[in-house]
């Protein structure tokens, strides 16, 4: 057993946003995303069967609703998005990672 840092173990090549898993069970995942710059596919729309609690622990981000309504987040800011919520990130930040920590319920 050890302990890991979520700020750590950054690559510095982001040129793709990276999913990694850290915890995966029957009813939870918990994943940090690193972005810099990226966005959602332009088509299309997240809508996940489970509920999402998504954090922006650095950098900051922008997320669309399929209702028009965007809400920007900065460092700090969390949301909890409700199942088959059709949503997207439609801004990261360009010059800096962004770092989520997402939890899927």
């Amino acid at each position: 057993m050890h302990a890991d840092n979520i700020f750590e173990s950054l690559p510095a090549d982001l040129d793709q946003e990276i999913f990694e898993q850290i915890i995966n069970t029957k009813n939870i995942k918990i994943e940090r995303i690193l972005s810099r710059g990226h966005t959602s596919p332009e088509t299309g729309w997240y809508d996940q069967a489970q509920n999402e609690w998504v954090m922006v622990l650095k950098g900051g981000a922008i997320i669309c609703f399929e209702n028009g309504k965007e809400i920007p987040l900065a460092e700090g800011d969390h949301i909890n998005i409700p199942a088959h919520t059709k949503h997207k990130v439609s801004w990261t930040k360009p010059d800096t990672e962004t770092i989520w920590l997402a939890v899927h319920y």
